[in-house]
Order: structure tokens, then sequence, then C-alpha cells
């Protein structure tokens, strides 16, 4: 084991730094000699208190953001500037909400992939087709759109809480699209080419989405009003789920619809005659009785 020993003389005998030339060290010959032979003493500013991180001399630069800027953006300058001042020989960390974001951004990014991933393959599953998830996916993009907007608008940054409010939006927002494609093909299976299917389902779904909506918007509100001491965590989450709602349920009426018409595919066709089929065989084996007569 190493021990730091540090040496001390009585406060009179160091008041002067002068003092310290007259003391006398032992050499590694066992010669008495005097300290000024060895070091030159000289006066200097130094800061007060000298910090250290992980055994290294350290400096703290904090930051404040303007408006329209985001930690992101401030992170991302720091570092430019870190760039074209120090040299090979410093090392930066970031401490703080910097941290905590640059640490969050990674896991929620895996998240929100995660989430888009799990979805398509429940709705995979349950529609049997690559195609109808797809085009129910594209409700999310749209909700993205909003919710970016929607905090630009109102001044809010791009944070954690922002960050978990897209992840919820994924499957608050598919649901619009399950509504319209599942009746579209309840249409197609009647005999309307896939345009009709579209339109009429849009048309007659437009009640239950926009009650669906503006129920869960109007639940999310007040977390877009909140007050106290932590509002700047629940705004932003109430700002990113009521404004990506709302711009998905405009836009979703006509997007999905379109969506349908250009990427469905005409399996639907085969089905179709699958049941008329399977209605011509049951007609067939069960005719219709005679009536009786009394």
């Amino acid at each position: 084991k190493q021990y730091q020993v540090m040496g001390q003389v009585t406060r009179a005998d160091r008041d002067d730094p002068n003092d310290l030339k007259v003391l006398f060290v032992r050499n590694s010959r066992g010669e008495m000699i005097s300290l000024d032979n060895l070091v030159n003493v000289e006066e200097s500013n130094t800061p007060p208190t000298i910090y250290h991180f992980n055994r290294y001399k350290s400096a703290t630069v904090s930051a404040g953001l303007q408006p329209g800027k985001t930690i992101g953006d401030g992170i991302e300058e720091m570092q430019n500037i870190a760039d074209n001042l120090l040299d090979e020989t410093f090392a930066t960390s970031l401490s703080g909400s910097s941290r905590d974001f640059a640490e969050s951004s990674s896991n929620t990014s895996f998240a929100f992939l995660l989430a888009l991933g799990l979805i398509f393959l429940i709705l995979a599953a349950q529609f049997e087709s690559f195609v109808d998830p797809l085009i129910i996916m594209v409700t999310v993009p749209l909700a993205i759109a909003g919710a970016v907007l929607s905090l630009w608008i109102f001044g809010h940054t791009l944070n954690i809480f922002s960050q978990i409010g897209m992840i919820m939006l994924i499957g608050l927002v598919t649901k619009n699209g399950i509504l319209i494609v599942e009746f579209a093909n309840q249409n197609r299976l009647k005999g309307m080419g896939r345009t009709e299917a579209a339109v009429y389902a849009a048309t007659q779904r437009l009640r239950p989405i926009l009650m669906t909506s503006l129920a869960m918007s109007l639940g999310a509100l007040p977390l877009a009003l909140s007050l106290g001491a932590a509002a700047t965590s629940r705004i932003p989450l109430g700002v990113v789920i009521v404004g990506g709602i709302l711009f998905s349920l405009i836009l979703t009426l006509f997007v999905i619809p379109a969506m349908y018409s250009f990427l469905s595919t005409n399996k639907k066709v085969s089905e179709i005659e699958k049941i008329t089929a399977q209605q011509h065989q049951q007609t067939t084996l069960n005719p219709d009785p005679e009536p009786a007569h009394v």
C-alpha cells in the first residue's frame, strides 16, 4: 500500500514564503541541504477551490437555453465548442439534466422502435397481411408530426417527457387506422372496389373516430394545463398527446383512405369468390322451405 505523508511546520515558521527557503531537508546521501537549493518560490493567482472529477482536475461549465432551443441543440453546440478549443489532453463529460437527456435518448429510441415492431406484428397476425398493418402505421408519422409542431407552437422542448408521450401516441392513434381499414375490408368482401370501400369506411367510421379521439384529447388536456412544481415535466407530455391526437385525427380521415386505395392488394377478390361459393353451397344444400298451407 501507498500512503501520502504531508509534513507541516508551525504557523510561525511559514507566515512568510521566504521562511520556507531556510528549511533543511535530508538528501539521498543523508546530508542536510537547504530547501532553497531545490525549489523556487513564486507567487501566482489560483482558484480558491480545485475540483476533481475521476481524480482529474475539472472545471464545470453551465449554460442556459435560449427560447426555441432544445437540450439536444445545447449539447451539440457545447460539443462543437469543445472540439474547437480543447486538444486531446482534455476530456468532457455531461452532468445533470444534460446527462439524463443523453442517456435516456438512446433508451427511448429503442422503446419507440420496439413499440412500432410489436404493434406491426400484432396487426399483421390479426389482419393476416403485411399491407394492412403498413397502411395503419401511416398514422404514427402523422401523430409525431403533430406532436413536434405542437411543441414548437407552445415553446416546449423535446425532452424525456415529450419522448414518452410520443411512445404513447403509437398505441393511441393506430386505432383510427384500424377502424377504417377493418371496415374497408368488410366492404370489399361485399363487392365494393378499393376506393369506394375506403371512402365509405372513412365516412361511416367518422363518428367513432371523433368520439374516441376527442375523449383521449380531453383526458390528456389537464396534463397540458398543469400548474405547480412538477408542471415542467407534465406539460410537454400533455402537449404531445393532445397535439398528436388532434393532428392525426384530421389527416387520418384523408390519408388512410388514399393509402388504402393505393396499397391494398387484390387478394380480397379471392375471398369474395370464396364467400360467394360458400353462400351458394349453403343455398343449394338448404333450399327455402315451401310455405305452409293452413
